[in-house]
């Protein structure tokens, strides 16, 4: 049996305005905000659909009980967490769906030994 992931997240945009949502599927969720799905949302409206942060949790009260917690924060709590964690804002879903390079364990660098 498979087990079950929900993520709580934060959008935000280029002027950093933000949003907080939970999902059991983040991937698909945010590929929904970027294109727009629902026209009229608030995420639509104001181009927020840069994934800046996210929280994994295997029960969805705990994730529930965190986005709560989180949209109670004032603004600039939030901006600190982000920063913290995506110093540079940069989108985390960005590379999502593309392909990746084999590992090639002959351009490793050997280990430092003292």
């Amino acid at each position: 049996m498979r087990e079950r992931c929900y993520c709580v997240y934060i959008l935000a945009n280029t002027f950093q305005c933000l949003y907080t949502g939970v999902t059991n599927g983040l991937m698909s969720r945010s590929s929904q905000h970027k294109a727009a799905v629902s026209p009229r949302s608030f995420t639509a409206r104001y181009g927020i659909h840069k994934l800046v942060y996210f929280e994994r949790f295997q029960y969805i009260r705990d994730a529930i009980a965190r986005e709560k917690e989180i949209k109670g924060w004032v603004r600039e709590r939030k901006i600190v967490m982000i920063v913290q964690h995506n110093p540079t804002w940069r989108d985390l879903s960005e590379d999502w769906g593309k392909p990746t390079e084999p590992f090639d364990e002959s351009k490793m660098k050997p280990p430092v030994t003292f």
